[in-house]
Order: structure tokens, then C-alpha cells, then sequence
């Protein structure tokens, strides 16, 4: 992708009375990207995620820690383990093949998300928006990122009780909504 098909986005913003774990960004083509506000994801791949939607090809990209060869902080054995349930029950009634559904890094045509509304604050909001998305018939892609993960010492903040808020809102939004 040439810089003249995408100029460089702004740096995201450092601000900490965001209203939760996610920040969208604005960037000149009509597109949004779900940041995680902690920078484990590396804004620098932004022109990756874009990508597939620049080039027609994506409606929505979910930037993946379990595709390909990105660099990748080895961590918590039992997060990944519930990660890979999470996506299994998200995939299960979404009827999509995801390999990381509670990934923070989510790009989305500007419409698209403009189109949704979204009701979770914290990380209930990965399973409500990829059922809402499912439901859309969009295409939907996953590109490898890197992530650079911390840990609790680092001010990690997602814990066991939101494993169970996701999976509350995977039944919820697939069933219920």
C-alpha cells in the first residue's frame, strides 16, 4: 500500500479518562480503529489493518495475536486458554472461524460502526460487536499483529470476572439481541 493511498494516522491519544478499555480513531479514509489504550498493540501496524479494506476486499479487520509470525510477548498460559474458549463459544454462534475475538485491535468501515449501536463498556464489548457484526453478513477479515502484552505488576487490568462478563454477552448478543 503506497502513503498516498494512506497518509499516516495520529498518534492515539495518551488520555486516561477515556470512558473505557477502547478508543476509536479517526483517519483520513472513511474507516475507525478500535485501540487498546494501554499500547499493547503497536499503532505502527495501522496501514496492516487497513488494508484489506482499502483495498475493497474488508468490511471489517480484526487484527489477530494467533496468526502468523508478528512478534508475540509470551505470557499467561490461562489468559490464552481463555481466550481460545471465548473465540470457540463466539465462533459457535456467530458462526464465524476467528482466531482471536476479544483481540482490542478492530478496524471497521466508518458506516459500518456508525451503524451499530453499542451498548458494553469494558470487555463486554468484543463478543456484543462481532455478534452484531456476524448477523450484518459482512466481510470480515483477520490480519497477524504483534502484541506486546504486559503484565499485572505492568497494570494488566482484565481478569477472571471478565471472562465471565464475556461470556454473559456471547450468549446474550447471539441469543438474546
Amino acid at each position: 500500500m503506497t502513503e498516498q493511498a494512506y497518509p499516516a494516522a495520529s498518534p492515539p491519544s495518551t488520555r486516561r479518562d477515556s470512558p473505557g478499555p477502547h478508543r476509536p480513531f479517526m483517519l483520513p479514509l472513511p474507516v475507525v480503529i478500535i485501540q487498546d489504550a494501554d499500547l499493547e498493540y503497536d499503532p505502527n501496524e495501522y496501514a496492516l489493518l487497513v488494508e484489506p479494506i482499502a483495498q475493497g476486499k474488508a468490511d471489517v479487520v480484526f487484527g489477530s495475536r494467533f496468526l502468523g509470525a508478528a512478534p508475540h510477548r509470551v505470557l499467561y498460559f490461562w489468559h490464552r486458554v481463555g481466550n481460545g474458549v471465548l473465540t470457540l463459544m463466539s465462533n459457535m454462534f456467530t458462526n464465524l472461524n476467528l482466531t482471536d475475538m476479544e483481540t482490542c485491535y478492530k478496524v471497521f468501515r466508518r458506516e459500518i460502526i456508525q451503524a451499530i449501536p453499542i451498548e458494553e463498556n469494558r470487555f463486554g464489548f468484543e463478543p456484543e460487536i462481532t455478534a452484531k457484526l456476524a448477523r450484518r453478513n459482512l466481510r470480515i477479515f483477520e490480519v497477524a499483529i504483534s502484541y506486546y502484552g504486559r503484565t499485572y505488576a505492568e497494570d494488566k487490568k482484565i481478569g477472571w470476572k471478565d471472562g465471565f462478563r464475556a461470556i454473559y454477552c456471547i450468549i446474550k448478543y447471539n441469543l438474546f439481541r
